[in-house]
């Protein structure tokens, strides 16, 4: 009876090139997602009134109000406009990360998704 190498069968070669490319593709992943921190995104609501700025980590940097917005009759607008602004922020955020992160993987998805085995 031939002795059979370690490895799934069938597979040969190739999983020490699969190997490579998964730990590439770690590597890229783990260089994309610190710059993704480290990246900031702005959005505005209420026609500029109100700017906010996220960072790639999910935290709100800052929130920039203008004179005209700041109505103490109407305190209720303003939250408004600052959820709004604060939600596309996170929302841009989301869609760059997804975007660069969707450019390393080739859109696999899950676990698992799109190898050949």
């Amino acid at each position: 009876m031939a002795k059979r190498r370690g490895g799934m069968p069938g597979m040969g070669g190739n999983m020490n090139q699969l190997m490579k490319q998964a730990q590439k593709m770690q590597k890229q992943m783990e260089e994309t997602s610190k710059a993704l921190e480290e990246t900031t995104y702005e959005a505005t609501a209420g026609g500029g009134v109100v700017k906010v700025v996220v960072s790639g980590k999910k935290e709100v940097v800052s929130v920039s109000l203008e004179e005209e917005v700041v109505d103490p009759d109407d305190i209720e607008m303003l939250e408004d406009l600052i959820v709004a602004a604060t939600n596309e922020a996170l929302r841009k955020m989301e869609e760059d990360s997804q975007a660069k992160m969707g450019s390393i993987t080739g859109g696999l998805g899950g676990m698992g998704g799109g190898f050949p085995f």
